[in-house]
């Protein structure tokens, strides 16, 4: 079964934030059920141009969530808005 909806999570994977941010997002995950799509944005000259020293950065589509570390209580309220996820 598909997840009902995918975030991004702009990555580097020397990155020692980036691999606390995907980390503390499993809980996240398990709870509402969404997917996620992780893009290391070395490999990609847009993506490093973009995000460089904010990565990690958490997206769903367009709209930053947070950057630098899992803001919860943000993640939470934007779940419950834009997905009508109140688990």
């Amino acid at each position: 079964m598909n997840p009902p909806f995918t975030l991004t999570l702009m990555f580097r994977e020397y990155c020692s934030l980036c691999h606390k941010m995907r980390d503390a997002l499993q809980p996240f995950q398990q709870q509402y059920g969404f997917g996620l799509e992780i893009f290391d944005v070395d490999d990609d000259p847009v993506l490093e141009e973009k995000y460089n020293e904010r990565v990690p950065v958490l997206l769903d589509g367009d709209v930053e969530i947070c950057h630098w570390f899992l803001d919860e209580a943000k993640l939470r309220a934007h779940l419950q808005h834009e997905h009508g996820s109140d688990s």
